[in-house]
């Protein structure tokens, strides 16, 4: 069997790099939509509220991060690995289907989170009542852009979150005028209701809702085990911000998320390289599989050396500077740049291998890595908070990551190891079988009668000979 370079000319193979270099463009511009749309709630909800407010709504963004996770593994992780570069029509048939998923994920997690806000009551109760309002919207307009990118129409999620930065604006300003982290988390869903809408009119595809059944079923074989490898990820982090809260006070959750907002351009960059290099690494598979660990190695090693390239920048800031842009969040963030930036490089590590697993569709092997990490985070996160606070939280995640990335690459080793064994059918150039024409059907008339006793000669009657059909 040949491979698709052998078979492709030196022009051929610019083509391919030019069209890749442009969808990673169009995902790193989508996500840097994304996160500075996020970026700037996250400082508008700072400098509005303090503190302690800005405590509790980072807690509802930690449990909007675990569901988004979940949605993730079940609808849209399964349709970027088998859905990337397909015909059209199986596309949309897909993208129904998934959409359908991730909208029944919102609505089912957001009656029990609208249920849990109304029992727990307090300064946090309203926040969960309305996340769990805004949840499907949510969900839902994430699942079209990871659609979009899974067709290599980055263009149109790009577009898609502008849009939501655009209606995001008017939704601020009324939040801020109400003053409360419930009306902020309304503004945000539903501003991204305005988005989810829009992706519906782009893709002129309407989510099957009846059909997510259907969805999981076909795709259990890899949608629960990136279920599970979502949800350790998000379920750990959870589990690092709720203990902490509860270790050191929400004012220390408030300190680690201002020190994610000071990261936010770089993990822009980091997230947006996520969406899109999951279906280029399947790509690569298929075009030239001995190029998949080159190129996650340049993958993760870049994000790597981009984000300590950040964090020596952000050591530069001036304090006034700093101040303007988080208020009295400041000084607590500052004190996190360090080891919240070798966290960052940790997980940019990871990232590169984690997209070659998820190419090879290696879920088996990806979820060992992503529960030893997520192991390893959950206990260097809580650890670290009884010996240190925030501080110590935040080194105990740092050294967490930058181990478990060792873990990552020998799990994509192994897979690539075993890959060139017994390389899937898919991921082979085979060329397309000739269709055998159909043999007339004979007509039969049942009123002639067949004269069992009558010997039959069959050295006189040989078999017609069938043309032979050549695969290779």
């Amino acid at each position: 069997m040949t491979t698709q370079e052998e078979t492709t000319t030196p022009a051929d193979r610019r083509t391919a790099k030019r069209a890749m270099a442009g969808r990673l463009s169009w995902g790193l511009a989508d996500q840097a939509a994304s996160s500075m749309t996020n970026f700037a709630v996250g400082i508008y909800v700072a400098r509005s509220l303090g503190l302690a407010a800005f405590g509790v709504f980072g807690l509802a963004w930690v449990t909007y991060g675990v569901v988004l996770n979940v949605s993730r593994g079940l609808a849209t992780d399964p349709l970027v690995v088998r859905f990337s570069g397909v015909p059209t029509a199986s596309w949309r048939a897909a993208v129904a289907r998934s959409s359908g998923a991730a909208l029944g994920v919102g609505t089912a997690v957001g009656a029990a989170c609208l249920l849990f806000g109304l029992a727990l009551g307090g300064s946090v109760g309203p926040a969960f009542v309305c996340l769990g309002v805004v949840l499907p919207a949510l969900l839902l307009q994430d699942a079209w852009r990871f659609a979009f990118f899974a067709a290599g129409a980055g263009r149109k999620a790009f577009a898609n979150d502008l849009v939501w930065g655009v209606a995001l604006v008017p939704a601020m300003v009324v939040a801020a005028r109400v003053g409360s982290v419930a009306a902020f988390v309304l503004a945000w869903g539903a501003s991204a209701a305005v988005a989810a809408a829009y992706g519906w009119q782009q893709s002129g595809i309407r989510p099957r809702v009846t059909q997510a059944r259907a969805w999981l079923r076909e795709q259990r074989d890899l949608g629960y085990r990136y279920l599970a490898e979502n949800v350790t990820l998000s379920g750990a982090s959870q589990l690092r911000a709720y203990g902490l809260g509860a270790i050191a006070g929400v004012g220390a959750v408030g300190a680690v998320r201002g020190a994610e907002l000071l990261l936010g351009p770089f993990l822009a960059v980091l997230m947006g390289l996520s969406l899109v290099t999951v279906a280029e690494a399947a790509r690569v598979l298929k075009r030239a599989p001995h190029r998949l660990g080159m190129f996650c190695l340049l993958l993760g090693g870049g994000q790597a050396v981009a984000a300590l390239l950040w964090g020596a920048a952000l050591l530069l800031v001036p304090d006034r500077a700093g101040e303007f842009v988080l208020g009295g969040v400041w000084p607590s963030a500052a004190e996190l740049i360090v080891p919240a930036t070798l966290g960052v490089v940790g997980a940019g590590l990871g990232t590169g291998a984690a997209a070659g697993l998820r190419a090879l569709g290696a879920a088996r092997r990806s979820l060992r890595a992503q529960l030893f990490a997520s192991a390893c985070y959950a206990v260097g996160g809580l650890g670290g908070a009884v010996a240190g606070g925030a501080v110590g939280s935040a080194w105990g995640v740092a050294a967490a990551t930058l181990g478990s990335s060792t873990v990552w690459w020998l799990q994509l080793r192994s897979g690539l190891r075993e890959h060139r064994r017994n390389p899937r059918p898919e991921d082979l150039d085979l060329p397309e079988v000739p269709e055998v024409p159909e043999v007339p059907e004979v007509p039969v008339d049942h009123d002639v009668h067949v004269d069992h006793d009558v010997p039959i000669d069959h050295e006189d009657h040989e078999d017609p000979e069938v043309p032979e059909v050549r695969t290779s």
